[in-house]
Order: C-alpha cells, then sequence, then structure tokens
C-alpha cells in the first residue's frame, strides 16, 4: 500500500456522499468522544462490522488526529473541529485546531525506545492518503483517508 502526505491543494475535489461536522472540547475526553463517533459513524454509513480493518484503519486515525489536534494544536478553552465524509470509496476524517503555526512535522522512524511521537506514524501506516491544509490565519487542518475495502475484497 501506498501513502501518500498531501496538501490539501494536491488533493482532487471532494464530493461527499455524506458528511457531518461536530465540535470537541480540546481535552483527552474530547479525542475519545471523537474516535467513538467516528468509528459510529464509520460503520453506520459503510455497513462494515467494527472489527474490520477499514474501521480499526478509521478508529486509529481519527484518534492519532483528535489527539494531536489536543496536544500540540490546541489553545486553552478552545475547541477543535471533526468533521467525517463518505466518499463514494474512502472515509475521510478532517480534524480542525487553532494552531495553523504548527504544522505536523515530517514523519520519520522513531527509535525502539522512544515513547511519544508515534502519531504520525500511525497516521501513514492506516492512512491511504493524509495531508494538511491552512485556509486562514487562524486554523488549519489535517485530514486522513481510508479506503472502505481492502486490497483483496
Amino acid at each position: 500500500m501506498t501513502h501518500h502526505q498531501l496538501t490539501d491543494e494536491a488533493r482532487p475535489p471532494l464530493t461527499p456522499v455524506r458528511q457531518l461536522t461536530l465540535r470537541f472540547s480540546g481535552t483527552r475526553r474530547g479525542a475519545r468522544l471523537a474516535r467513538r463517533l467516528a468509528v459510529q459513524q464509520f460503520t453506520e454509513w459503510t455497513g462494515l462490522p467494527y472489527d474490520s480493518d477499514p474501521a480499526r484503519a478509521a478508529a486509529l486515525v481519527t484518534a492519532e488526529l483528535a489527539s494531536n489536534a489536543v496536544r500540540h494544536g490546541s489553545l486553552p478553552g478552545r475547541d477543535f473541529r471533526l468533521a467525517l465524509l463518505l466518499l463514494p470509496d474512502r472515509f475521510r476524517a478532517e480534524v480542525t485546531d487553532t494552531r495553523p503555526e504548527r504544522l505536523p512535522p515530517p514523519v520519520t522512524p522513531q527509535p525502539a525506545d522512544e515513547t511519544s511521537g508515534r502519531g504520525l506514524l500511525i497516521v501513514q501506516s492506516y492512512a491511504d492518503r493524509w495531508g494538511h491544509t491552512v485556509r486562514d490565519a487562524y486554523t488549519k487542518t489535517v485530514w486522513a483517508e481510508v479506503r472502505l475495502r481492502t486490497t483483496g475484497s
């Protein structure tokens, strides 16, 4: 599987089949709720079971994006926004936070004894494509896409 990190300008236009956008508190609890909602919407929209590979991938990438927004992209008292999009062949999670100056760093392998900094490695491993966009001086959006079907199914 090839993984691509892209800026939003490099992606084709999106035509969602379904879309849901909610705000969550910039807390660990908010990140957990975002993950749960993403899995629930994914399985409801696609009909795929919770334990399918695409559902697990959607859960993991959403959890990491939300966790990173809380840990690195949050200002005190500011929420983050989660947008879920069902596209014809994939599921897309977008997390928008209030720190546009803090762009995701390039993803590089971590030493085996490193206990942090693995979040974007997880996103890169489980997402088919991911990237970020900054549309204004106040926010940035980090997004990841998961194919609905695994290869060979």
